[in-house]
Protein backbone atom coordinates (compact mmCIF):
# COMPACT_ATOMS: atom_id res chain seq x y z
CA UNK A 1 0.00 0.00 0.00
CA UNK A 2 1.26 3.58 -1.21
CA UNK A 3 -0.01 6.57 0.29
CA UNK A 4 1.06 10.30 -0.78
CA UNK A 5 0.70 12.52 2.14
CA UNK A 6 0.03 16.46 1.66
CA UNK A 7 -0.12 18.23 4.40
CA UNK A 8 -2.91 21.32 3.09
CA UNK A 9 -4.66 24.52 4.41
CA UNK A 10 -7.62 23.41 2.32
CA UNK A 11 -8.48 20.84 -0.90
CA UNK A 12 -11.59 20.03 -2.52
CA UNK A 13 -12.80 17.03 -4.79
CA UNK A 14 -15.11 17.11 -7.32
CA UNK A 15 -16.61 14.41 -9.31
CA UNK A 16 -18.83 15.15 -12.85
CA UNK A 17 -18.70 19.24 -11.87
CA UNK A 18 -19.73 18.77 -8.09
CA UNK A 19 -17.43 19.46 -5.43
CA UNK A 20 -18.43 16.04 -3.15
CA UNK A 21 -15.80 17.14 -0.39
CA UNK A 22 -14.07 19.53 1.18
CA UNK A 23 -11.57 20.11 3.57
CA UNK A 24 -9.91 22.67 6.03
CA UNK A 25 -6.36 22.67 7.39
CA UNK A 26 -5.06 18.60 7.20
CA UNK A 27 -3.76 16.23 5.25
CA UNK A 28 -5.19 14.66 1.57
CA UNK A 29 -4.16 11.22 1.58
CA UNK A 30 -3.81 9.41 -2.12
CA UNK A 31 -4.08 6.03 -1.48
CA UNK A 32 -2.97 2.88 -3.73
CA UNK A 33 -3.78 -0.56 -2.66
CA UNK A 34 -1.42 -3.07 -3.94
CA UNK A 35 -1.81 -7.15 -5.11
CA UNK A 36 -1.70 -8.54 -1.84
CA UNK A 37 -2.59 -5.90 0.92
CA UNK A 38 -3.83 -6.67 4.28
CA UNK A 39 -5.09 -5.45 7.28
CA UNK A 40 -1.48 -5.18 8.38
CA UNK A 41 -0.62 -2.62 5.75
CA UNK A 42 -3.92 -0.92 6.23
CA UNK A 43 -3.31 -0.57 10.33
CA UNK A 44 0.36 0.66 9.38
CA UNK A 45 -0.54 3.32 7.14
CA UNK A 46 -3.34 4.78 9.48
CA UNK A 47 -1.42 4.74 12.44
CA UNK A 48 1.50 6.42 10.93
CA UNK A 49 -0.48 8.88 8.79
CA UNK A 50 -2.30 9.96 11.64
CA UNK A 51 0.83 10.39 14.40
CA UNK A 52 3.34 12.05 12.30
CA UNK A 53 4.40 14.88 13.51
CA UNK A 54 4.10 17.10 10.11
CA UNK A 55 2.88 20.21 11.36
CA UNK A 56 4.24 23.43 12.91
CA UNK A 57 4.49 24.39 16.20
CA UNK A 58 4.99 28.49 16.97
CA UNK A 59 8.64 29.01 16.18
CA UNK A 60 7.52 26.95 13.10
CA UNK A 61 9.13 23.29 13.96
CA UNK A 62 6.98 20.48 12.61
CA UNK A 63 5.87 19.06 16.30
CA UNK A 64 2.40 18.96 15.74
CA UNK A 65 0.51 15.59 14.41
CA UNK A 66 -3.21 15.81 12.33
CA UNK A 67 -4.98 14.79 15.65
CA UNK A 68 -2.36 17.37 17.63
CA UNK A 69 -4.33 20.22 15.65
CA UNK A 70 -7.75 18.66 15.03
CA UNK A 71 -7.25 18.24 11.55
CA UNK A 72 -9.00 17.11 8.65
CA UNK A 73 -8.43 14.28 6.43
CA UNK A 74 -9.29 13.88 2.29
CA UNK A 75 -9.05 10.48 1.33
CA UNK A 76 -8.16 9.72 -2.34
CA UNK A 77 -8.39 6.14 -3.47
CA UNK A 78 -5.52 6.47 -6.32
CA UNK A 79 -4.60 2.96 -8.30
CA UNK A 80 -2.32 4.92 -10.56
CA UNK A 81 -0.22 5.42 -7.76
CA UNK A 82 1.36 1.24 -8.32
CA UNK A 83 1.87 2.19 -12.03
CA UNK A 84 4.59 -0.15 -13.61
CA UNK A 85 7.03 2.35 -15.83
CA UNK A 86 9.83 0.33 -16.59
CA UNK A 87 8.81 -0.93 -20.16
CA UNK A 88 7.77 0.99 -22.83
CA UNK A 89 6.14 4.34 -22.27
CA UNK A 90 2.71 3.39 -21.17
CA UNK A 91 2.36 2.47 -17.42
CA UNK A 92 0.94 -0.88 -16.78
CA UNK A 93 -0.97 -1.35 -13.39
CA UNK A 94 -0.24 -5.21 -12.46
CA UNK A 95 0.80 -4.15 -9.62
CA UNK A 96 -2.47 -2.61 -7.99
CA UNK A 97 -5.30 -4.57 -6.43
CA UNK A 98 -8.08 -5.97 -8.39
CA UNK A 99 -11.07 -3.27 -7.82
CA UNK A 100 -12.93 -4.99 -5.22
CA UNK A 101 -9.80 -6.06 -2.92
CA UNK A 102 -8.89 -2.70 -3.29
CA UNK A 103 -12.13 -0.97 -2.36
CA UNK A 104 -12.37 -3.37 0.59
CA UNK A 105 -8.78 -2.29 1.85
CA UNK A 106 -9.85 1.57 0.95
CA UNK A 107 -12.95 0.97 3.10
CA UNK A 108 -10.47 -0.74 6.38
CA UNK A 109 -8.40 2.66 6.04
CA UNK A 110 -11.56 4.88 5.85
CA UNK A 111 -13.17 3.45 8.79
CA UNK A 112 -9.91 3.47 10.91
CA UNK A 113 -9.17 7.10 10.21
CA UNK A 114 -12.94 7.52 11.64
CA UNK A 115 -12.27 5.03 14.68
CA UNK A 116 -9.78 7.76 15.84
CA UNK A 117 -12.52 10.66 15.63
CA UNK A 118 -10.75 12.23 12.80
CA UNK A 119 -12.50 14.20 10.18
CA UNK A 120 -12.72 12.45 7.05
CA UNK A 121 -13.98 13.48 3.63
CA UNK A 122 -14.09 10.99 0.90
CA UNK A 123 -13.40 10.93 -2.97
CA UNK A 124 -15.78 8.28 -5.19
CA UNK A 125 -13.53 5.07 -5.45
CA UNK A 126 -13.25 4.38 -8.95
CA UNK A 127 -14.78 7.70 -10.10
CA UNK A 128 -12.74 10.14 -11.98
CA UNK A 129 -12.12 12.88 -10.05
CA UNK A 130 -10.36 16.39 -9.69
CA UNK A 131 -8.45 17.18 -6.74
CA UNK A 132 -7.69 20.78 -5.60
CA UNK A 133 -5.59 21.82 -2.91
CA UNK A 134 -3.74 24.41 -1.50
CA UNK A 135 -0.11 22.45 -0.01
CA UNK A 136 1.09 23.84 2.95
CA UNK A 137 4.79 23.70 3.24
CA UNK A 138 4.80 22.47 1.07
CA UNK A 139 4.83 19.52 2.32
CA UNK A 140 4.37 15.82 0.88
CA UNK A 141 5.74 12.66 2.09
CA UNK A 142 5.54 8.97 0.47
CA UNK A 143 4.62 6.29 2.57
CA UNK A 144 4.83 2.35 1.34
CA UNK A 145 3.44 0.01 3.84
CA UNK A 146 5.36 -2.92 2.22
CA UNK A 147 9.16 -0.90 3.59
CA UNK A 148 7.26 -0.25 6.76
CA UNK A 149 9.22 3.31 6.23
CA UNK A 150 8.71 6.37 4.24
CA UNK A 151 10.55 5.71 0.75
CA UNK A 152 13.61 7.44 0.75
CA UNK A 153 14.98 7.29 -2.82
CA UNK A 154 17.00 9.97 -2.18
CA UNK A 155 19.51 7.89 0.21
CA UNK A 156 19.90 5.12 -2.69
CA UNK A 157 21.46 7.75 -4.75
CA UNK A 158 24.17 8.80 -2.52
CA UNK A 159 27.33 7.22 -2.41
CA UNK A 160 27.74 5.36 0.61
CA UNK A 161 29.96 7.61 2.46
CA UNK A 162 27.54 10.48 2.27
CA UNK A 163 24.33 8.57 3.65
CA UNK A 164 23.22 9.69 6.84
CA UNK A 165 20.99 7.24 8.63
Amino acid sequence: MIAVIQRVRQASVTVENQVIARINQGLVILLGVAQGDTGQDVAFIVEKITRLRIFPDTQGKMTASLQDINGELLLISQFTLLANTEKGRRPSFELAAPPEEARERYQDALEQFQSLGLSVQTGIFGATMVVSLENDGPVTLILDSRVRKGVNKVKNLLPQADRHT
